[in-house]
């Protein structure tokens, strides 16, 4: 009943947005009289603030079409090397570009698309061979296809990894933003442990919750202060049979969206109203870079619930990893297995997902990893989006990775 009853407020929004986004137009069109006096400009900017917030929003594009190597100006396009139920990986093919370090950039699933990671991806395009793993909507994936947990994430990231040592340079390095950091160590552990030969060079993790004991946030407190069962039965609902995943329980992204809002909801009306602010004013490029913003974070999908439900007990409540009692098909992950991947764990001085020195605690449970392959940084002034996004991201962080690479290079 309740994607259901979302569903039904989904569409009524989507009718409403587009009287308003054609209100806010006519009372903008140059011809109108109302344009230029009295509260026609107020009005035009309220119905616009309106539209823009109820508009129905699909998967966003990537849309990088071009980088800059050494120099010179390169065409990108977008290839899919790997497709599997639920998810494919992608390439960001530099055309003419031949050679330099591969990096796989796990994006998270968690009710947000790849796409989230735009910035990441633009910035490491002119200094390295760039995949990102692509996650599908799982309102999209028909049952017929089976589930997914937590195990087969790391299987799906061994795998790539494989994939993309199959197209040149064994050791490929990877990086993972935030909820992904905890499968993407435990596949680094396992291959190392099996010595396989595309494990990766470096593992770099961005404000992700390896350990989420240090530090909690608010996020980790509603893991735990509720029992498992709980949130098996409040927040997980079953895809409707309009999508082609009809039947299917999820933990679906509009819930995702509404805690994060939730979380923050002040810093987003006061987004809102600057928004609004600027309309009025016909500030047209900071309206725009607050659109665009938006455009991508109320952008959302479903995540499986076994997924969902398995992330809450391993990683917020059993604290799996960091104890060593986190299993894979039965095996244990032995955090001690990783020898020779080089670690670097940033975290954000403001971080208010993933608390300072949850991430880092992937370094003291390496026991076995030289100091020389392991890297801790701080980013002083930045919150949890700052650490893969904006100018923070560009000139801070994204050297050090850049750095960190370069030194384990083949």
């Amino acid at each position: 009943m309740l994607y259901d009853a979302y569903e039904m407020q989904r569409s009524m929004l989507a009718g409403a947005s587009a009287l308003a986004n054609f209100g806010a137009g006519l009372l903008n069109n140059p011809a109108n009289p109302f344009s230029y006096f009295g509260g026609g400009p107020v009005l035009a900017s309220a119905l616009e603030v309106f539209a823009h917030a109820a508009a129905p929003r699909g998967k966003p594009a990537f849309g990088l079409t071009a980088t800059t190597v050494n120099g010179r100006e390169v065409a990108v396009r977008e290839e899919i090397v790997g497709r599997k139920p639920f998810g494919q990986l992608k390439h960001f093919v530099r055309e003419g570009v031949e050679g330099g370090p591969k990096l796989l950039i796990v994006a998270p699933m968690s009710g947000h698309y790849a796409t989230l990671l735009r910035g990441t991806v633009e910035r490491m395009l002119p200094v390295a061979d760039v995949y990102i793993t692509d996650w599908h909507d799982a309102k999209l994936v028909p049952l017929s296809d089976g589930r997914f947990d937590l195990d087969d994430y790391i299987d799906y990231v061994i795998d790539w990894c494989a994939l993309i040592g199959e197209t040149g340079e064994a050791r490929a390095h990877m990086l993972a933003v935030c909820q992904p950091s905890v499968p993407c160590y435990a596949a680094v552990a396992l291959m190392s442990a099996d010595r396989h030969p595309n494990r990766p060079r470096t593992l770099t993790m961005m404000g992700g919750p390896i350990d989420t004991r240090e530090a909690p946030t608010a996020v980790n407190t509603l893991a735990t202060e509720r029992p498992h069962a709980w949130f098996a039965q409040n927040v997980i609902a079953t895809v409707p049979m309009l999508y082609p995943g009809a039947g299917r329980r999820v933990y679906p992204g509009f819930l995702q969206l509404a805690g994060f809002m939730t979380m923050n909801l002040g810093s987003h009306l006061v987004s809102h109203w600057e928004l609004f602010k600027h309309l009025v004013q016909g500030d047209d490029e900071s309206a725009d870079a607050t659109m665009r913003f938006y455009e991508e974070y109320r952008s959302v999908c479903d995540m499986t619930a076994e997924f969902y439900l398995q992330t809450i007990d391993v990683v917020f409540q059993r604290h799996a990893l960091p104890t060593g009692t986190l299993t894979h098909r039965g095996r244990v992950v032995d955090a001690g297995a990783i020898t020779d991947v080089g670690i670097l764990a940033i975290e954000g001085e403001r971080d208010d997902i993933s608390g300072i020195g949850q991430t880092k605690a992937a370094l003291t449970i390496a026991t076995n990893l030289p100091e020389a392959h392991k890297r801790y940084l701080l980013a002083e002034g930045v919150g949890h989006y700052g650490i893969f996004n904006g100018s923070k991201w560009r000139t801070r962080i994204a050297p050090v990775v850049e750095e960190w690479m370069a030194a384990h290079a083949a």
